[in-house]
Formats: C-alpha cells, sequence, structure tokens
C-alpha cells in the first residue's frame, strides 16, 4: 500500500499579524521533527500573509519537509506569472514543491476588490485553462495556447522547475465537475465536502466522488494520491469520542456514527483516530492527510510512519 504523508498548515493562518522568518524556521523544524511530510499555505485576501512568499521562506530555511498552496485562487493571478513564481520556488526549494490550485470559491473576497464571481461552471472551466497554461510553461519548449480564459503566444516559461516533468499537482473538490478534472489533470486528488450537503461528508459521499475520479482517470486511477482533511471541524484528541461527537453531528445535519465515520471529521482516542486513519486508506485509497493541529496529533502521526 502507498505510504501515509501528513500535511500541516505553517504560519498562523488568518488573522495572523506578524509572521518573522525566525518564527518559520522554528516552526517548520518543529513539524519536521513531529515527522510532517508537508507544509501548507492557503490562499486568501483575507488578514494573512501571501502564501508563496512564506513558502520561499520557509525555503530557505528547511532541507527535506516538502512545500504546497493549499490551494491558490486561479482567478487571482494569471498562470503565465504563476508559473514563474512557482517554478522559482520548486528551484530555490530543491524541488519540494507541490501545487495545489482550485477555481475560488470565497465570494466576499472577489466583491471587496471587484472580481466578478462567475458561476461554478466558468470558474471551473477557467482553473482547466489554467493548468494547460501551467504545464505548457513548465515544458522544455516554446508553447502556444488559445482557450476561452487565457491565450498564450510562444511563451517559454522561465525558471523550468526541479521536478519533471512538473512538481506534483493537486486539484480537488466536492463536485463532479472538479474531480472530474483532478482524475484527468492532477497527481493527487482532494477529497472534500459540498457545502451544505451533509451527505457529502459521509463515507457513501466519499466512495461517489472516487467514483468520479475513477471514471474519469481510465488507466492513470491507481496512480493517483487522494487526499483528505478536517473540514468537518478541527481535529479533536478524547477517549469520549461520541460525546465529542454529538455537538459536531448537530451542525453537520449527521448521526453521530455518520460524523464518527466521515474522513472529513477527526475525533477520538489516539488509538481510535489511528485505526481511522488505516481505514480511510484501506476503503478508499486515501493516504494525504492534513491535520490543522499537527502537535496534537503527533501520536498519530509517529505510529502511522512506524
Amino acid at each position: 500500500m502507498r505510504p501515509f504523508r501528513f500535511l500541516g498548515p505553517i504560519g498562523d493562518g488568518a488573522g495572523e499579524r506578524v509572521v518573522g522568518a525566525r518564527a518559520l524556521a522554528a516552526e517548520a523544524r518543529k513539524a519536521e521533527s513531529i515527522g510532517l511530510d508537508v507544509l501548507i499555505r492557503s490562499d486568501h485576501l483575507l488578514e494573512q500573509h501571501a502564501p508563496l512568499p512564506v513558502l520561499a521562506a520557509v525555503a530557505a530555511v528547511t532541507e527535506h519537509v516538502r512545500l504546497a498552496t493549499f490551494v491558490l485562487n486561479v482567478d487571482l493571478r494569471h498562470p503565465a506569472v504563476l508559473a514563474q513564481e512557482l517554478a522559482s520556488i520548486d528551484v530555490i526549494s530543491g524541488g519540494r514543491l507541490e501545487i495545489g490550485m482550485g477555481a475560488g470559491w470565497n465570494q466576499p473576497e472577489y466583491a471587496a476588490i471587484g472580481l466578478p464571481y462567475d458561476p461554478v461552471p466558468v470558474r471551473v472551466a477557467r482553473l482547466a485553462e489554467a493548468v494547460r497554461v501551467l504545464k505548457g510553461c513548465f515544458g522544455p519548449e516554446p508553447f502556444s495556447y488559445r482557450g476561452e480564459h487565457f491565450t498564450i503566444t510562444g511563451h517559454d516559461g522561465y525558471p523550468k522547475p526541479v521536478q519533471r516533468p512538473h512538481p506534483p499537482l493537486f486539484l480537488g473538490g466536492g463536485g463532479r465537475r472538479t474531480l472530474s478534472l483532478a482524475g484527468r489533470e492532477a497527481d493527487i486528488v482532494g477529497l472534500a465536502p459540498r457545502p451544505g450537503d451533509p451527505r457529502s461528508y459521509t463515507a457513501a459521499g466519499t466512495a461517489e466522488k472516487i467514483g468520479w475520479v475513477r471514471e474519469a482517470a481510465g488507466d492513470r486511477f491507481d496512480a493517483l494520491e487522494f487526499n483528505a482533511y478536517p473540514s468537518g471541524g478541527p481535529v479533536v484528541i478524547t477517549d469520549d469520542a461520541r460525546g465529542a461527537a454529538a455537538e459536531r453531528a448537530r451542525q453537520l445535519g449527521l448521526s453521530v456514527d455518520e460524523v464518527l465515520d466521515s474522513p472529513h471529521v477527526y475525533i477520538g482516542s489516539v488509538a481510535g483516530l489511528t485505526e481511522k486513519i488505516l481505514g480511510l486508506r484501506e476503503r478508499f485509497g486515501i493516504t494525504s492527510i492534513m491535520l490543522d493541529d499537527y502537535e496534537a496529533a503527533a501520536p498519530i502521526i509517529e505510529r502511522l510512519k512506524n
């Protein structure tokens, strides 16, 4: 079976005020010592630092941990400009970058800067074109592309990334359009719930999503890595899993059993959550796990990495 990889955030996230290089270095070293494989940064026009400068700073003070965007909003940057920035980080880090991209979902951010918030099919189509532009920029020769959203004419992206043909690409979501795109184009597929859809949090909903990916991926399905993350609320380490899950169940509109079985909720003892994550790999092939509080989850990581 594919080994587990654990992801965790670097920096303080939304609401942070100052992230200095020394603090980032200390945090990154702690994450590496715990056994974290990938440090991630989100991409929002909120009270947070921009993701790419933070990842570049972390690259300069680390040697082994990988660096990822989780995920970049394609509507905020032209993909050819983004390709240059991402390839530069891959070079600076010695080939440790992973590229998470998304179609954008936080409508207030769009409104705040006067950016049109297009319907889902339009945003997903733009994401698909951006992926083609990125891959073209990372390629060995000048390329041209003409789509509905982007036009590239004889452009030879520079620098070229260390990882060939390109750094691992992470695409994900909860809907069929995005997951089908991920099946066709991604190396890592993120399984996420659909807002307002309780069933999307469940094991049955997850199986349906993986079926969409399988249909789109075809022969490349077995090479895909699947990711899940605690979108149903923060990780809770407790010996009273059912008691702690009761309020979460009310919030999500699910039963306690459905919450405890969900790939998007992590509530339980160290032993219980270790068993759960092993089960996610066995049932769904999920081996990439993002944990918001990786220090609290350190005993789980240790058990699953050894």
